[in-house]
This record gives structure tokens, sequence and C-alpha cells, in this order.
């Protein structure tokens, strides 16, 4: 990767008007109805530039991409005033941990195995590296060594067509088991890697993500799947939500539409500030454990099942802060 004092006049003119517009938003509304040769001449850039800034904002905002998701202002002739800033109101300051945490987070990122976009990754980086001058240049490397040997490891006993027994974790209930499977290939599907085999204990073509795969040891027996162990199609994916899956109904806020761009979801209808969103999930008790953990910003509105063992697990947590505390000696 070439350093942030080794980059082109193009990637920091890039970098530089990005932090111009994170600072443009919070600038305008503590000055409505600035003049907008005063506001250029403020950020030291031309009126043709600043008018170019104002233009790439209006498309700028929240997940959606709607009406009243998206930054708003009103330029009435040579002024301007911001009259929605989609929760940008303060400018960009970044504390030199705040800014190390970020590019060391962002190099694990593009370290990850199989990740994808990593040239968009690599992009964030540098602009990260470029707004946080010497701390960019901080001599932290970061390796992960564990998931690629692990990946490479897993290629090469499927390589080989040997049988394998794996200790996996179950994310959608929650459980560590113990497998032999029958290996038969190993594919990316986004920015995952997951090994696609035959299960003894299922009796069914099964795709394990390789992150969640905790153990495993090469067996001397051949992989042998037999002839009904039919390949996945991952062309859309690896979750094919059905008719035969439960249907959780949510009313989201805005601070978590993102599950919509996360999770297929079978509709979702704006009713005032919130989204009502309904998709299927493989297991309620999954949906539990994802709901209590994105917070109040979500609400459960169906299936009542569901509604009754978030409610109950919330008043066992409350409980727990109810009791009496430790006996003092």
């Amino acid at each position: 990767m070439t350093p942030p004092h080794q980059r082109g006049p193009a990637g920091r003119a890039s970098a530089d008007r990005l932090g111009r517009l994170l600072n443009l938003v919070p600038y305008l509304l503590a000055r409505p109805g600035i003049a907008v040769a005063e506001a250029a001449a403020d950020f030291r850039i031309t009126e043709r530039q600043l008018r170019e800034d104002l233009e790439l904002l209006w498309v700028c905002g929240l997940p959606g991409y709607g009406p009243g998701d998206l930054i708003d202002m009103a330029l009435d002739g040579d002024r301007v005033t911001i009259t929605y800033d989609a929760g940008i109101d303060r400018p960009l300051r970044l504390n030199p941990d705040e800014a190390l945490a970020l590019v060391v987070a962002l190099r694990m990122l593009a370290e990850t195995p199989g990740i994808g976009a990593r040239d968009a990754i690599e992009r964030a980086l540098a602009k990260i590296e470029n707004a946080a001058g010497e701390l960019g240049d901080a001599p932290v490397a970061v390796r992960l060594p564990a998931n690629s040997e692990r990946l490479d490891a897993i290629r090469a006993i499927v390589e080989r067509r040997h049988a394998m027994r794996i200790t996996y974790y179950t994310a959608a209930r929650d459980e560590t088991t113990e497998r032999v499977v029958d290996p038969m290939r190993v594919l990316m599907v986004g920015n995952r890697a997951y090994l696609e085999a035959w299960c003894r204990r299922a009796e069914g073509t099964r795709l394990f993500r390789v992150d969640r795969v905790d153990a495993f040891t090469e067996l001397d027996e051949p992989a042998a799947p037999p002839a009904r162990a039919v390949p996945h199609d991952v062309r859309d994916g690896v979750f094919h939500p059905g008719p035969d899956l439960p249907l959780v109904t949510l009313r989201v806020g805005r601070g978590s539409r993102w599950i919509t761009e996360y999770y297929p979801c079978e509709e979702v209808r704006r009713d005032g500030d919130e989204w009502v969103v309904t998709m299927r999930v493989t297991d309620l008790g999954w949906a539990q454990r994802f709901l209590l953990g994105v917070g109040p910003d979500v609400t459960v509105v169906a299936p009542a099942a569901l509604v009754d063992r978030i409610r109950a697990q919330a008043a066992t947590a409350l409980d727990q802060y109810a009791g009496p505390g430790p006996a003092k000696p």
C-alpha cells in the first residue's frame, strides 16, 4: 500500500474533500443563510467547488436514501441554509486513540481472508491514514495467521479428499456440536468462506462457515459424499428464506435501518419515523438473541411467541439488578 506521503494529488484531493464535506454541514448549521462566497472563502475553495460540494451533500444521508433520510438544504440565490443534517451535526474530530483504532481495524479487515470489496477498504484506510497524519505511519502490523492457516488447511483436506471431524458452532441454535463430514468444496459467498460437505449427523449437505469451525481433524478415511449430496446454489447468497420459516415483524427506528440492508426482508414500509419490517428467520432463538442485542431502537410486533420470549428474558435480566447486593462483612 502506498504510504500517505507518497500518494498523488488525486488521492490527497479526495481525502481533502471528504474532510471538507464532513465539516461543511455543521459549519452551515451554525450559519444559516450564509453567502456562498463567504463560505467558500472560509474553506479556501472556489464558489464553483463549494456548489459542487453542496450538490454532492444533497445525495448523502442515512440508509434508506429517500425523503427524510438525505441531507436537505435551501439554496436561495447566493445564500445557503441546511434544513436537515441527517445526524452530521458536528465536525469530525478524531482523537489519537480513535484514529489509531480505525487504522488498526481497517488493516485487520484488509488482512481477513476472502474479504470482499478490498479496494474500498484500502481507499478508506488511505483516507484515514492521511487524516491521521503521523499516526497513519504508526508501526502497527496486523496479521490474522489463524484464520488464514485454518482456511488453507481445510482447503488442503478437501483437495486430498479426506473425511473430517469438526467442532462447529451453530449461531441459529447457539450450540456447539461435533460432526463427521465428507467435504465437497470450499467456496466464498460474499466476504465469507464456507466448507460445503455431507454431514453424517444431519444426513444432508450443509454449508459450514469456516470462522465458526472451532476445531477440525483430518481422518484417514476418504471423503465419500453419497449420490444425493447436491451442492447448494449460492448465486443469490447462502440464506434462502422459504414460506415454512417463521415470519417476524419489527418496528425499526432510524438508527437500526441497516438491518434491511444486511438481511433478506419480505416487506419494508414506512410508518411515520419508523419502518415496519417483515423478515423470515431460521429460528426464533436466533431472532431472540439478535434482537436483544440490537437494543431499544427495534420493537418486535410479531409473532407473539417471540414477543413473550424477549419480554421474559428482559424481565429476568431486570430481576438480577433488582436483587439484594452482596452482604457486607
